[in-house]
């Protein structure tokens, strides 16, 4: 059970690199702090479980919040859906400037009326079968002086 855990831990980060280069996490740090953020100190990476046979409404789900995440102040990476291999695994990326940041874009998600309905949505149609949350620290480039 341990060895498969850990099978999947290495092979869902050997798949989170690979995208890394598809997003675009410099150009959302540049878009915060133009808005008068700071710039993205922290990455919250949401791994889901899906169901297999529902994923057209765990798409239609992440496609809401395509909007609704940087409407409410998220820094948006992207949402990722399954494609080859497993089929039941989605990921989503999103960047703030502290966790105080993320904790008030958490209070205004709880606020707005369209990100309760797309929560609500989630929990009637049980499309999402597990959700985790990590922490990560982005590495940006270092500036040389000039």
């Amino acid at each position: 059970m341990i060895d498969k855990l850990r099978r999947n831990l290495v092979a869902g980060a050997l798949r989170l690199a690979l995208l890394m280069p598809f997003v675009k996490p410099l150009e959302t740090a540049a878009a915060m702090k133009r808005s008068g953020g700071n710039s993205m100190q922290i990455v919250c990476h949401i791994r889901y479980e899906i169901d297999p046979y529902k994923r057209e409404l765990f798409e239609r789900y992440a496609r809401a919040w395509l909007t609704l995440i940087p409407a409410n102040g998220g820094a948006l990476i992207g949402y990722f859906l399954p494609s080859e291999g497993t089929d039941y695994v989605a990921h989503a990326m999103v960047g703030f400037d502290s966790l105080a940041a993320y904790e008030a874009y958490r209070e205004r998600l709880r606020a707005d009326p369209a990100s309760v309905a797309n929560f609500a949505f989630a929990q009637r149609e049980k499309f999402i079968l597990r959700e985790e949350r990590e922490w990560l620290q982005p590495l940006m480039p270092s500036r040389r002086a000039e």
